[in-house]
């Protein structure tokens, strides 16, 4: 691991998380507590968490939000599994889990039935709506970003689109983590502990906040953003030499003076109807042509070399498998080695990417690599108080794994 991330604290260290999670939402809480020093332990079913097993898009869930982790394998069908699992959730700061409604309380696993056991206990339910009349619907994060709004502002009108990344699924998590430290700040003070739930649904809406305020302050409807009304003249993705793409900007009057200098644009500078911003936008349709043509022949590296000097914005248009080569990512530390745990390429190292905070100018880093399923299942029942024999005997009725 890199310098970066070697001395950063750990505020959290000493915390005992288990969570009951599979997929991204669960696991994206648990990580964050865990980045932040928790002791966090994953429950899985006794053949592993099925996340594991992902193929495509999928792939890289468990690696990705399952570091700093220990693993445990619990059957929790079994009474013994169950009654295991109960112990374990007693020992713990915080509990978290993302399954349906129900599910947990079939299992003793609840924050009712939990709380009578540990009044200081913190629980984390995500969930795919908060209660109310969807509670009951089963969610995904693209259910949610069809009926949040989401999908209609990123797609070309007509044509509603997912965002390329589990958003709702990651910033669930990260708020369930967020409602998390609250509940633990609390606890201090008041010695109790508390529930907090956070949904996928009432996440989607919360980034549908500000169109939705754009439409009450307005009455004009939000337009998809592939039509929304632009507030500025140059603010595009223009296609360049040898079909290169390249995301170049001028949001002031003075960023359009020095764009028009550093590109040899002195006649469009000069040009009284293009004067303003809003004299550029309203011409916007016969500029942007003019802007496509003259820059044609420019490679994405010269404009960006040119537009970086200047101080204009700009963004070369990337792969994600493209950020494994980021100059800013490699020389800062926000790309860390990680072992992978299953699948054809396990016991191989990768980079992974890091929570983007530092504490004290240091990155949170990988200390321990995604676990294997039961990975530290007899270490943690022996820090229960299980002997050796019932261990034996836990996995002889294959209540643990």
């Amino acid at each position: 691991m890199s310098g970066p991330t070697q001395q950063a604290p750990q505020p959290l260290a000493g915390l005992r998380v288990v969570e009951f999670t599979h997929m991204v939402m669960g696991p994206t809480c648990g990580m964050v507590l865990a980045d932040l020093g928790a002791e966090v332990i994953k429950v899985e079913p006794i053949d592993g968490d099925r996340t594991r097993r992902l193929l495509g898009a999928g792939a890289g869930f468990f690696p990705m939000f399952n570091r700093n982790k220990k693993s445990i394998a619990l059957d929790l069908h079994k009474p013994e599994g169950a009654a295991v699992a109960r112990k374990l959730a007693a020992s713990a700061d915080v509990v978290a889990e993302n399954f349906k409604p129900g599910t947990m309380a079939k299992y003793g696993l609840d924050y009712a039935a939990l709380s009578q056991v540990n009044p200081r206990l913190i629980y984390v339910a995500h969930k795919g709506f908060l209660p109310g009349p969807y509670e009951h619907r089963t969610a995904l994060d693209e259910v949610v970003q069809m009926m949040g709004g989401l999908a209609y502002m990123t797609g070309r009108p007509g044509d509603p689109l997912r965002a390329g990344t589990s958003v709702n699924d990651i910033m669930g998590g990260l708020f369930g983590a967020l409602g998390a430290l609250g509940a633990l700040i609390q606890r201090g003070i008041s010695g109790r502990g508390m529930e907090v739930q956070s949904a996928l649904y009432e996440n989607n809406v919360f980034l549908m906040g500000q169109h939705m305020l754009q439409y009450a302050l307005t009455g004009k409807p939000a337009a998809p953003l592939p039509a929304r009304d632009n507030p500025w003249a140059v603010y595009d993705v223009f296609t360049v030499r040898d079909g290169e793409q390249i995301f170049l900007a001028a949001v002031s009057d003075a960023q359009w003076t020095v764009f028009c200098r550093i590109l040899g644009l002195e006649d469009l500078a000069a040009d009284p109807a293009l004067a303003t911003n809003n004299d550029r936008v309203r011409a916007r349709p016969k500029l942007l042509p003019v802007l496509r043509e003259r820059l044609a022949h420019r490679s994405a590296a010269e404009l960006s070399a040119m537009m970086e000097k200047a101080g204009l914005p700009f963004a070369p248009i990337r792969r994600p498998e493209d950020l494994y080569d980021d100059e800013h990512l490699l020389a800062t530390g926000g790309l860390a080695d990680l072992r992978l745990p299953d699948g054809p390429r396990a016991g191989q190292s990768v980079k992974t990417t890091l929570i983007p905070i530092t504490l004290e100018g240091a990155r949170l880093g990988v200390r321990l690599d995604p676990p294997r399923s039961g990975q530290n299942t007899d270490e943690l029942l022996e820090g229960l108080g299980y002997g050796a024999s019932d261990i034996q005997a836990l996995r002889a009725a294959r209540a643990v794994a």
